[in-house]
Parts: structure tokens; C-alpha cells; sequence
């Protein structure tokens, strides 16, 4: 298995007293898609926001390209090409569109995203804040597709958009050509075949790690194999 990519290795991440990962270990290739896959109070959310930073581990390590990031802020990592998109507050709400946009656009040409998402054409003067949830998250996707990360994180990415957007982002997070980590409920139709990795997490603990078609196929609550330290 190449060494690029980022890992959580034996993570443990504490909220208080409680314990949210028991000491979780995953790897995600780059390039490559990775689903972590669980319900709410699952981990799932807590295993993306460490690899970003966002949350401090009180065991284990995070790490990029087989070098140690644990200590790394997060905002570091931002700066070394790591985006996160968060389910929610993942826009400048007090900004329009365009700005949000700007933000993000390298020369500041955000037409990649209007390519992306056409929608977001006539909503271009409005502000952020003012959008339907599918069309923030729309705008969110579309600041991480402009910054040219190479690690993208995303919380729940079609959340609030209608079947045939959500197949188009999908499409759009598999074509990055980098590696790209999604959080999501249940395995989505658009992620679900041999090149996509799924680790399973319940109750803070990894209870299947494979291919996404293997994980398809054993149903709602298939066993799956656990994955190793």
C-alpha cells in the first residue's frame, strides 16, 4: 500500500469524559475515495475533524504521507493543502456567492465552479447565508474544488440536494484525483463499487474496513471484517 495519503493510527479522541474514538486506525490513499461510514454518535464525524485537527487526539497519531501531523494546528494543515467541509457553517454566510467563491479561487477565476455546479449562476449576487441547504453545500463543495487541496474532507457532502445533484458531486469528489475522505450515514450508490474504500465505524470503534462494493453487498448490516491496527 503507497504511503501517501493520511491516517488516524490507534486515535483516541476524548469530549470530556467521554471517549468518541477508541483508539481507530484508517488509512486513505492518495489519490483515492474513502467513506467513513456510521450512524450519528457513530465516530464518523470525529475520525474526519481529527484528521483535520479540528479536535485534539488524547491518544494515537495522524499521518500524512508517512510523516507525523498529530501536532501539526489545524490551520497549518489548511495551509499545507488539507480542506475541510463541515455539515454545517461551511460558508461565509455574510458573503454573496461570489465572494465565498472568490475566497477560494487560486487567480481568482471561480468558473471551475460554475462548471461544477451551474446553478450557482443566477445565485451569484446573493448572500451566503440566504441559500436552501443543497445550495450551500453546493457552494461549500465548490470552495474546495477551487482551493486544489490534495487532502478533502468532507462531512455529509449531498446533504440537502436533490438525486441528480448529489450523483454530480459524487462525480465530481471521484474526479479530484486526490485524496478525498467523506463522513456519510450510508454508503451512497455514486461511491459504492471496488475502487472506493469504506471503514465502518460504531460507537467509536472500526467494525468493517474493505472495498465499497464488499460492504454493498453484505446488506445494511453485514460484518465485514475489522480493520487492524
Amino acid at each position: 500500500m503507497s504511503a501517501r495519503g493520511v491516517s488516524l493510527r490507534r486515535a483516541r479522541v476524548s469530549y470530556g469524559p467521554l471517549e468518541a474514538l477508541h483508539g481507530v486506525s484508517l488509512f486513505a490513499p492518495d489519490p483515492g475515495v474513502t467513506v467513513l461510514l456510521g450512524r450519528n454518535g457513530s465516530g464518523r464525524t470525529t475520525a474526519l475533524r481529527a484528521l483535520a485537527g479540528t479536535v485534539p487526539l488524547s491518544g494515537g497519531a495522524v499521518v500524512r504521507d508517512g510523516v507525523d501531523i498529530t501536532g501539526v494546528r489545524a490551520d497549518e494543515r489548511a495551509r499545507r493543502s488539507l480542506c475541510l467541509v463541515p455539515d454545517r457553517r461551511a460558508v461565509f454566510g455574510s458573503l454573496t456567492v461570489r465572494e465565498n467563491l472568490g475566497l477560494a479561487a487560486r487567480g481568482g477565476d471561480a468558473s471551475a465552479a460554475l462548471d461544477a455546479y451551474p446553478q450557482l449562476g443566477p445565485l451569484l449576487a446573493r448572500r451566503a447565508g440566504t441559500l436552501s441547504g443543497g445550495e450551500q453545500r453546493m457552494v461549500a463543495l465548490s470552495r474546495a474544488l477551487l482551493s486544489g487541496a490534495r487532502v478533502v474532507l468532507v462531512d455529509e457532502p449531498a446533504q440537502g440536494m436533490s438525486p441528480q445533484v448529489a450523483a454530480r458531486t459524487y462525480e465530481l469528489l471521484r474526479g479530484l484525483g486526490a485524496c478525498v475522505v467523506v463522513a456519510e450515514q450510508r454508503l451512497p450508490r455514486g461511491l459504492s463499487d471496488g475502487t472506493v474504500l469504506v471503514y465502518e465505524l460504531r460507537r467509536g470503534t472500526v467494525v468493517f474496513s474493505g472495498e465499497a462494493a464488499e460492504r454493498a453487498a453484505a446488506g445494511p448490516s453485514g460484518p465485514g471484517r475489522a480493520a487492524g491496527p
